[in-house]
């Protein structure tokens, strides 16, 4: 027995190692064929905007959206400059208040400029006060504030939040004896530039034009419209008797705004070798091509939220844009944001930073929102609209990013997003995939192309909440 016992010991070492008794695993998948995904890429994400849009074909590369016309008096944002903590504003962008819009006077502008005045503030403190007489015209550089109104019953009731560019009282300087409305106080540290009534007056003593450019505006405040601004269509209704009825018409904006489409492109290389002889079991064509459509789908979905000519987060109608109460996004604020896109809304757009930041919200109130399905996917929602992820909405350096709200669709009036179908080599719906040859080098080449752009039909369709704080915890 000791015999056998050392012939098989010694079978199994070789120069001190054990001997392999049957085939290993790294041979054996030289010779089997393994089971294997299909290439990944971790750039892909869900893309609901693309989901939620519904894709209107603009035949001839361009779609026109013609409006009643509006007696727009302007209600922009303005920018300022500093040098160190002295701030100013610029001259050209006083043009973005609703007093003086479509004034080109550089001098004038100039020297209205020069004669604001920078103040500081501190959270609490107030800067006008309701009933006091409104002789001065405030822009906003920097910090928040809250406009405070008096209730039905006695009591303080918010009517809105202002930020970075926004301004107010600027109306007044058109009208004199006027008294505040409101109170305003700091939300946070603020720095204001400020106008004196007696100011404006003498710089409009000086200039013929500016004289007229206000009577001018006061005159189209005069203009009968209805409560956004469009002109009003004459109607008469519960009257008796034999009364002449109101002739009327519907008048439209002269120069519709036109949206043209956009273009992702790129070129697709493939070696004839791979192609030839690297297809089995996955065809390497349709896998490069795959991938290099989701990258361009991806570009779609993100110019449709950032481009500056027809991203949504440029073209929401400035009287559409909020600002949250305390800095993260609470109930209240969404409720806000609901009651700016009422008309039906379809889904909210956030980052997931953003929804993250909302869940604390709740959590912290003891609120729990349902999900609800929104095709097969069970996704966060409010008030029973869907809140849906959106990496493309930025987040800032600060920590604070947008939640967008929209109407979706032709029929409700909302946004709606553009292609063109039916081009040659259609590879999807408003995508081509075209063979552009064969290079001395045996490498094929495809021109990938998409066109696409979104159109917001009506201000209305599309509200913001802005400066949404992502970082803080209860």
């Amino acid at each position: 027995m000791s015999v056998v016992t050392e012939s098989v010991q010694a079978d199994r070492e070789v120069d001190g190692a054990s001997r392999q008794l049957s085939l290993g695993t790294a041979a054996a998948r030289n010779l089997a064929t393994t089971t294997k995904s299909v290439p990944q890429m971790q750039g892909i994400s869900s893309r609901w905007l693309l989901k939620v849009l519904p894709w209107v074909r603009a035949a001839g590369g361009a779609y026109r959206v013609n409006r009643r016309l509006s007696y727009a008096v302007g209600d922009g944002r303005v920018t300022f400059t500093n040098t160190g903590a002295t701030i100013r504003v610029i001259p050209p962008e006083l043009c973005e208040l609703p007093l003086l819009r479509g004034f080109d006077d550089e001098e004038v502008l100039s020297a209205l400029a020069d004669r604001f005045v920078q103040q500081e503030y501190q959270p609490g403190d107030v800067i006008v006060e309701f009933g006091n007489r409104s002789d001065q015209a405030f822009l906003i550089a920097h910090g928040k504030v809250t406009k405070i109104g008096t209730g039905e019953y006695g009591d303080e009731t918010v009517l809105g939040t202002l930020a970075d560019g926004d301004h107010f009282g600027d109306e007044t300087l058109a009208a004199e004896g006027d008294i505040w409305e409101y109170t305003v106080k700091a939300k946070t540290a603020c720095t204001v530039l400020m106008l004196q009534q007696s100011a404006f007056d003498q710089i409009m003593e000086q200039s013929e034009d500016l004289q007229a450019h206000v009577a001018a505006f006061r005159q189209r405040l005069g203009q009968p419209h209805n409560d956004h601004g469009e002109a009003a269509i004459d109607l008469a209704a519960g009257q008796e008797g034999e009364y002449d009825l109101p002739s009327t018409f519907v008048d439209y904006e002269l120069r519709p705004r036109e949206y043209e489409l956009s273009v992702a492109q790129t070129v697709l290389r493939v070696h004839s070798r791979v192609a030839d002889l690297y297809n089995e079991p996955m065809n390497q064509t349709e896998q490069q091509l795959r991938l290099t459509i989701e990258a361009l789908r991806e570009r779609q979905e993100h110019e449709l939220v950032n481009n500056r000519d027809f991203g949504l987060l440029h073209n929401a109608d400035l009287k559409q844009r909020m600002h949250t109460r305390t800095g993260p996004p609470t109930p209240d604020d969404m409720d806000e944001l609901l009651a700016t896109v009422w008309k039906d809304p379809t889904a909210f757009l956030a980052h997931p930073k953003a929804i993250a930041a909302f869940a604390r919200e709740c959590n912290s109130r003891g609120l729990y929102p349902h999900a609800v399905d929104l095709g097969g996917h069970k996704v966060p929602s409010w008030r029973g609209i869907p809140i849906l992820p959106c990496n493309k909405i930025p987040v800032s350096q600060s920590g604070t990013s947008s939640i967008m709200l929209l109407r979706t669709g032709e029929e409700k009036q909302g946004v709606i997003g553009l292609h063109q179908t039916e081009i040659p080599d259609e590879y999807e719906p408003g995508l081509s995939v075209r063979f552009m040859g064969i290079n001395e080098k045996a490498i094929i080449s495809y021109l990938v192309s998409t066109y696409y752009s979104a159109a917001v039909l009506v201000p209305d369709a599309l509200g913001i909440l802005e400066n949404v704080e992502l970082g803080r915890f209860n």
